[in-house]
């Protein structure tokens, strides 16, 4: 079974078709091309912006001309994350779909339902002949996974509704109605390199991890890989020194690092006793992270012919001492909403430049921008006691809960209408653009709301098919019953 062979029709065909449009994040210009196109080939008004958000508009259903105006969001780009041994090119190559029983995935790529199926809901909407609804525009931003961009260089005007549904969320029978800010942290450190000691040269490799979106996932306890790499280093080095000749892990800001691979070297006589105690390390962490981890990570150890000089030895063991000791994972629970995490931390990625540079990047989120702030000095104040120059991305605002919504209210019902029971209304740990939109646009109201998706930025993420169904009917009767207002 293909994906097109799915329902409803319209929405798994323009996703299909999405699928096929390279898209990863900050290289767009296929994306919005195609989008173009589009909206051409139906003969939709459509028009794209200096930073390259796109909109498209269609005017009410006859009869619902003076219904309030609806925008319908969703971003162009996708998370690129693929397994180590999957060969694909995310800037050329389509994605690969699998129909596996109730759900959609692909053979070790991220699937880029998020937010692929979000742009194939509002597409479908604008072409839907059964879809009842007001003036009604579709919204696609850029570059949201890394930066919000898009939603940044909005300019007012663009889009003239007053209600929009957000269409980015991942659990169908949610309505959210709030999300965290961020901030992210850059630490740039200058290396003193010098010549490799004589002794055994060890590739250690801690990966296939799950990894996973690091504001959505966050809380279900999972590995970071940078984090335990270093932990292990850190340990084994007090049992039989090492020197640290490389390090590298995990990618994007906003994902969990599934992957971490450092270059050490031990003394001969201390190799036995590094080996052993490697093996020891991945015992206890098979123990630690049993239920929450893939049961087949893995924590490799392959000698080596040398191939890189090695870290001056003190600073070496500032580099590893800080990127274990970082704070990672969760680090406030919620005083106003129950179960909701306040604050988190994601050491998201280590890359060692070609100009002898350490480039680390760690990425806050938080719903209180004080402690999104003190969680992100805290950073800084480790890294440069180390020698480290540390920068911050712009911060973006969170977006505060209005629980007296009226299209909460409207969605609400809807909901109830449907399915016989109530949503829940939430607020998120990830970020979403609507806080950005309600900067620029102060009078706009907003839900967000999708089809259930797992494991997002990661290969395993993958869509819930009788999800999508639910959320089509779902956006259909909330348009109706604004148009019917």
């Amino acid at each position: 079974m293909k994906i097109t062979d799915l329902k409803p029709t319209l929405v798994w065909e323009i996703f299909d078709q999405i699928t096929k449009v390279p898209r990863p994040t900050h290289h767009l210009d296929k994306m919005r091309e195609f989008l173009l196109g589009w909206a051409a080939k139906h003969k939709i008004e459509a028009k794209a912006d200096e930073v390259g958000n796109v909109m498209m508009s269609v005017p009410a259903t006859p009869g619902h001309e003076n219904a309030p105006g609806v925008i319908l969001q969703g971003h162009q780009d996708m998370v690129a994350e693929k397994r180590p041994d999957v060969k694909h090119d995310f800037l050329t190559d389509p994605i690969e779909t699998v129909v596996d029983g109730d759900w959609v995935r692909t053979n070790g790529t991220t699937l880029g339902a998020d937010n692929g199926l979000g742009c194939a809901l509002g597409m479908a909407a604008l072409i839907d002949p059964d879809m009842v609804h007001g003036p009604l525009e579709v919204l696609l931003t850029v570059d949201e996974e890394q930066g919000l961009i898009g939603a940044n260089g909005l300019q007012p005007g663009f889009v003239t509704g007053k209600i929009l549904l957000n269409l980015d969320s991942e659990e169908m029978g949610s309505l959210v109605i709030g999300c965290a800010g961020g901030k992210i942290t850059n630490v740039s450190l200058p290396l003193r390199m010098q010549s490799a000691p004589d002794g055994v040269c060890y590739e250690v490799e801690l990966g296939g991890l799950k990894g996973g979106h690091s504001g959505m996932e966050i809380n279900l306890g999972r590995a970071n890989a940078n984090q335990q790499l270093a932990r292990f280093l850190w340990e084994a080095d007090r049992r039989t020194p090492l020197e640290l000749s490389y390090f590298e892990g995990g990618g994007l800001a906003n994902a969990i690092p599934r992957d971490a691979k450092a270059v050490v070297f031990v003394a001969r006589e201390d190799a036995e006793a590094f080996a052993a105690f490697a093996a020891e390390f991945y015992r206890t962490l098979q123990a630690e992270y049993g239920a929450s981890e893939n049961p087949d990570f893995r924590l490799e150890l392959n000698e080596v012919k040398p191939r890189h000089e090695i870290i001056e030895t003190q600073l070496a063991h500032n580099i590893i001492a800080a990127l274990f000791s970082c704070p990672g994972g969760v680090q406030r629970m919620s005083d106003a909403i129950p179960g909701l995490v306040e604050t988190s931390d994601n050491l998201a990625s280590v890359a060692m430049l070609e100009n002898s540079t350490m480039q680390i990047t760690v990425h806050q989120r938080s719903s209180i921008d004080s402690r999104r702030d003190e969680i992100a000095d805290r950073i800084a104040a480790l890294f440069e006691m180390i020698g480290a120059e540390v920068t911050f991305d712009d911060a973006y605002v969170g977006w505060e809960p209005n629980p007296n919504s009226l299209v909460l209210k409207v969605a609400e019902e809807s909901y109830r209408k449907l399915f016989g029971k109530d949503p829940k209304v939430e607020a998120l740990h990830a970020g979403l653009e609507c806080g950005l939109f309600l900067e620029k646009m102060p009078d706009l109201d907003m839900v967000s709301f999708g089809p259930t998706l797992k494991d997002i930025h990661s290969p395993g993420e993958k869509a819930y098919i009788p999800s999508v169904k639910e959320c089509y009917d779902l956006l259909a009767e909330i348009l109706r019953n604004l148009a019917d207002a």
